[in-house]
C-alpha cells in the first residue's frame, strides 16, 4: 500500500518552498501526494498559480497519513488559516512527521511543539513576533533545515535543504542518492 503525503495548500502559499520536493515524490512508487485545502476549493499561490486540491480537510483521511507538509505563506502570520490545529497536533502525537518551512514553522511556535525540539526558522525573533507564547529559544538553531523528533522546520530561504530533510524522514533514497541529488540542486554539480 503506497503511504500518503498530505501537502497543505492556501491562498497565498509559497509554492517555490514545495516546489523541488514534489517532483521527486511523486516519482516514487511508494507514496501518493495528497494536495488539501481547508474547504476543497481551489486555491491561488503567491506566484499566481491556480490550484485545485484533490481533498478537503474534513475528507482527508487523517489515519492514513504518513507526512504532513506546511509550506510557508503570509496567511501563518496573519493567521487566516484557521481549522489545521486538530489536524496537526495530532500528527505531532501520533509521532508522524510535519514538515514546517517559513511562515508555517510560527504555526508550530503558536501550538508550542517547538518549546521542547530542536527547530529553525526565519529568526527566532521572527517566530518569537508572529507566535508570542513561543517559548523554545533555548533550543533554536541557526540553520537552513533541522529535523528532530519527526518535526522537520527550515528557514524560508531553504526549500532545497527541506526538500533534502523529508527525502531522509521518508526514506525516498538512500544517504548518497539524497547527497547527489542535493549537490545537484543546490551547487549544479552532478557525480555518477
Amino acid at each position: 500500500m503506497r503511504q500518503k503525503i498530505a501537502v497543505f495548500l492556501f491562498d497565498g502559499f509559497s509554492d517555490w518552498e514545495i516546489a523541488y520536493l514534489t517532483p521527486e515524490i511523486n516519482k516514487s512508487e511508494r507514496f501518493d501526494l495528497v494536495y488539501f485545502s481547508e474547504s476543497g476549493d481551489a486555491v491561488t499561490s503567491m506566484g499566481g498559480l491556480v490550484i485545485q486540491p484533490t481533498t478537503s480537510l474534513p475528507a482527508l483521511a487523517a489515519e492514513e497519513i504518513t507526512l504532513l507538509i506546511l509550506p510557508g505563506g503570509t496567511a501563518w502570520e496573519s493567521g487566516t488559516v484557521t481549522g489545521m490545529d486538530d489536524l496537526t497536533k495530532s500528527q505531532y502525537e501520533q509521532g508522524k512527521p510535519i514538515a514546517a518551512i517559513c511562515a508555517a514553522t510560527t504555526y508550530l511556535g503558536r501550538l508550542d511543539l517547538l518549546n521542547e525540539l530542536k527547530h529553525t526558522s526565519n529568526d527566532p525573533q521572527y517566530l518569537k513576533s508572529i507566535a508570542p507564547q513561543y517559548a523554545g529559544e533555548q533550543h533554536y538553531q541557526h540553520s537552513l533545515a533541522v529535523t528532530d523528533r519527526n518535526v522537520i522546520t527550515a528557514n524560508g530561504i531553504a526549500p532545497i535543504e527541506f526538500a533534502r530533510e523529508i527525502f531522509k524522514i521518508i526514506g525516498l533514497y538512500d544517504d548518497e542518492q539524497i547527497e547527489k541529488w542535493y549537490q545537484l540542486f543546490k551547487n549544479g554539480v552532478w557525480s555518477e
